[in-house]
C-alpha cells in the first residue's frame, strides 16, 4: 500500500512538493447524483422553479468551484485549469440527475479534486435552488470514474 503524501516523516501534514515533477497533459472525470420527488424533477427539466435555471445555475457552480479548489481542499494546490465542463443527465424513471464533471490542464499535479468539487457544488447548487419544493433531495454516489496522465498513470473505474 502506497504511503501517504499529504503526511511528512514526522507524522506532519504538508503539502506535497511537485515542483521537480514533468508537467503532463492530465484529465479527471468524476460523477454524483441527485434524487428527488417526482414534481420537483418535472419543475427542474421545465425550467418552472423560481429562482431560475436550475441545472445552468449549477453548471456555472461547477465550474466556479473547480476553480476555487485549492481554496476548500487544504491540501491541494492552486492549478491553472485549462478546460472544465459540467453536463447533466436527467432521468425521469429515477427522479434523479446524475452530474457529470470533466477537468483537464497541463501541468505538475493532477485534477481529481477538481472534477469532484465540481459535481459536489452543482448537486448542493440543485439542493439550494430547490430546497423549498423538496428538503428530502438526496446526493450520492459522488466518485471519481476516470482520471488520464502523471505518474501513477491512468484510472477507469468498473
Amino acid at each position: 500500500m502506497p504511503s501517504f503524501t499529504h503526511i511528512d516523516k514526522n507524522g506532519s501534514v504538508r503539502m506535497v512538493d511537485v515542483t521537480e515533477k514533468e508537467p503532463t497533459d492530465r484529465r479527471a472525470v468524476a460523477q454524483g447524483t441527485i434524487s428527488m420527488n417526482k414534481a420537483t424533477f418535472r419543475m427542474i427539466k421545465n425550467r418552472k422553479v423560481k429562482k431560475g435555471n436550475v441545472l445552468e445555475t449549477a453548471r456555472i457552480a461547477g465550474i466556479m468551484a473547480a476553480k476555487n479548489t485549492s481554496g476548500l481542499i487544504p491540501m491541494c494546490h492552486p492549478l491553472n485549469l485549462t478546460h472544465v465542463a459540467v453536463d447533466f443527465y436527467p432521468d425521469e424513471s429515477g427522479n434523479n440527475i446524475r452530474i457529470k464533471a470533466t477537468v483537464r490542464l497541463f501541468d505538475r499535479t493532477g485534477v481529481e479534486m477538481e472534477a469532484l468539487t465540481a459535481v459536489s457544488v452543482a448537486a448542493l447548487t440543485i439542493y439550494d435552488m430547490c430546497k423549498s419544493y423538496d428538503r428530502g433531495m438526496t446526493i450520492s454516489d459522488i466518485c471519481l470514474i476516470e482520471k488520464e496522465g502523471g505518474k501513477s498513470g491512468n484510472f477507469v473505474r468498473d
